[in-house]
């Protein structure tokens, strides 16, 4: 399968470059790159919260049929926006697409920026812990990746108030579930790392990782009407056996009394870090 060196834009998508980005502005710290499709009710505040600790941010916009686009191309930090314009539906073409919407990304960001640290986040996450410090940090250990503990929000009966424009997504719930994902978020630029494969999130990289720094994941809590959404997209557009299943079991299902393992909901901070179980 390709590596991130060999995808090109297509006929479908257009690269448009802010003007301070379209002839590269040195050596920077920490460049983020994300894929992105119909976020407007996320995506100025997401903009911001990476912006706290990256130099510049590219945005793959996937085909969005509302305000995402101009809502990435007016944020001061936002290098740059790869446009789609066809989405492409299948199983095959949705496995395929995670992979090389970010991949396309990274070249992007390399021909722009000569970058240190790439950072790979989506609209609906927020980051805990000083990734600006350490990115900066002449004593930092020689790591080539970092892994981000990842844990899920849940809505409860007494916590389901849907997520609105111009509020602030970081600690917005109060229960998240103890069961947690380290994904390589964070790696250096070297020669080696590319994105290959199918649904991939991660880069394949060379080199040590260490997990440091938290995640809040809000894609299963944002309102009840996003949580059957997004049950029917995958069901709609993911291979059945490893994602459909498990998401039309979830139907109907948006508030929460324990996690989707059965295990209790914890508040975030040193009680959730302290019970944290391994998916």
């Amino acid at each position: 399968m390709n590596g991130n060196s060999e995808w090109s834009v297509d006929a479908d998508e257009a690269l448009v470059l802010k003007p301070w980005a379209s002839h590269g502005s040195g050596r920077v710290p920490l460049v983020a790159i994300s894929r992105v499709r119909n976020e407007s009710l996320l995506l100025q505040d997401t903009l911001d919260h990476v912006a706290g600790f990256a130099d510049a941010i590219f945005i793959y916009d996937d085909a969005s049929d509302d305000d995402t686009y101009d809502i990435a191309m007016n944020h001061p930090q936002v290098a740059g926006v790869i446009r789609n314009q066809r989405w492409r539906s299948g199983e095959q073409e949705r496995l395929l697409s995670e992979t090389r919407h970010r991949g396309l990304l990274l070249a992007l960001a390399r021909k722009t920026f000569s970058m240190e640290w790439c950072f790979c986040f989506d609209a609906d996450e927020r980051y805990v812990g000083p990734i600006r410090e350490f990115v900066r940090s002449e004593t930092m250990p020689a790591l080539n990746g970092v892994r981000v503990r990842l844990f899920d929000a849940y809505m409860t009966a007494s916590d389901a108030e849907p997520f609105a424009k111009g509020r602030k997504l970081l600690d917005f719930r109060a229960n998240f579930g103890p069961e947690y994902r380290d994904i390589l978020m964070l790696w250096r630029d070297r020669p080696g790392a590319r994105y290959e494969g199918l649904d991939s999130r991660e880069p394949r990289i060379e080199g040590e990782c260490e997990t440091m720094f938290y995640c809040q994941h809000y894609g299963k809590s944002l309102s009840v009407e996003h949580w059957e959404a997004t049950c029917q997209y995958y069901i709609d557009h993911f291979p059945f056996e490893s994602y459909g299943k498990k998401w039309s079991e979830r139907r109907g299902k948006a508030l929460h009394v324990q996690s989707d393992f059965g295990n209790a909901l914890r508040a975030w901070g040193p009680d959730l870090y302290g019970n944290a179980v391994p998916l």
